[in-house]
């Protein structure tokens, strides 16, 4: 098992990494306000990994409560998150209850808005079982739903206080779901770590194969990374935002085209090549450039195409960006191959023309 840790000063939580991890309730234990928790998870994730967890926790000593959510991310909305609230008022959960999140991003960001919302606020960890979610979505905070408006327009920082990443669970995920998590892997060499970057290049396929070594060590290096952005600034007020390469253009994609008909993933690699495009348009990316981005992500087996859905209703989407700061849209592009920047002065000819071009 490795450990890193956020450092939030006294809200600093470590994030646990290994295998065979779900049966070790000690690793959970010091961080709940008492010996009671309320589980939540999904139709797919729960009947996988329900029992191993909270029969871990129940011959501990803990209480242990849990609801089950459709699977998907048509499910991330109002509607779904009260079933949270209904299971957590029915069993008569306090504020010292610890709700644990157990399943992929969807769950997560749910579970954590629930718990920054119940009570004003009751613990919260992180037991993600996808890719996505243990690089990315599990760690540094972010809660939200859905708005039929705009993706994860509606949530709260809100940051767990253990995450506990069990590799194992990656074994019943399917490829689909694989791809998508590696998106967000690829999404840190390009935005920061270019020695990361350059092992990706040489190591994809091990990735792609579920070498146990090749994905302890890519999450590690993801978790790395994004638990430095979060700790430097953690409500996105600037370097944080570095981490939504791609997802500009992505969100877009899954808002235009209906949540759940592409994975997070799939819109993050098809809205990074846009962004990849547009920053060729300004100068600071060659065509080879582009196309080596494009190549490892092929090779991770994910879109480098966006859907066709005019540049006009991209931009409109777009619109609605959290990043929109005084009417002004501000995107995250690419300076060089492993430094990212926020960029505010883009011309919205320019954005369209790098949209066309990288749609079919």
């Amino acid at each position: 098992m490795q450990t890193l840790n956020v450092a939030l000063g006294d809200r600093a939580y470590p994030i646990h990494i290994g295998r065979s991890l779900l049966g070790r309730a000690d690793l959970i234990l010091p961080h709940l306000r008492t010996r009671r928790v309320a589980i939540v998870t999904n139709d797919t994730v729960g009947p996988l990994y329900l029992e191993v967890l909270s029969t871990a926790l129940a011959q501990a000593g803990v209480g242990v409560s849990a609801v089950s959510l459709p699977d998907g991310e048509a499910y991330k909305d109002w509607e779904t998150l009260n079933r949270i609230f209904d299971m957590l008022l029915a069993e008569r959960c306090e504020r010292s209850t610890t709700l644990i999140a157990l399943g992929g991003g969807v769950v997560g960001d749910m579970g954590g808005f629930a718990a920054a919302c119940y009570q004003r606020g009751m613990p919260f960890i992180q037991v993600p079982t996808t890719l996505l979610a243990q690089v990315n979505s599990s760690v540094g905070g972010k809660t939200a739903i859905n708005h039929p408006l705009g993706k994860n327009m509606i949530g709260a920082f809100y940051q767990p206080r253990l995450v506990l990443a069990d590799i194992d669970t990656l074994a019943t995920l399917p490829d689909r779901e694989l791809s998508a998590g590696l998106a967000e892997v690829i999404k840190y060499g390009l935005i920061r770590d270019p020695e990361f970057l350059a092992w990706l290049e040489q190591n994809l396929e091990r990735l792609v194969a579920r070498d146990a070594d090749a994905l302890a060590y890519a999450i590690e290096r993801s978790c790395r990374n994004k638990a430095e952005v979060v700790a430097a600034d953690e409500t996105e007020q600037g370097e944080r935002a570095l981490l939504n390469l791609g997802h500009t253009f992505g969100h877009a994609i899954e808002t235009g085209l209906g949540y759940g008909e592409w994975l997070h993933g799939e819109a993050v690699a098809a809205g990074t090549m846009m962004a990849a495009e547009l920053s060729r348009r300004l100068g600071w990316l060659g065509e080879a450039e582009v196309a080596r981005v494009g190549a490892l992500f092929e090779r991770a087996r994910l879109p480098v195409w966006g859907p066709l859905l005019g540049a006009e209703r991209y931009l409109e989407l777009m619109a609605h960006d959290k990043k929109v700061e005084a009417g002004r849209l501000r995107l995250v592009l690419l300076r060089e191959l492993g430094r990212a920047v926020i960029h505010g002065d883009a011309q919205q000819t320019d954005i369209a023309a790098a949209i066309e071009a990288r749609c079919r």
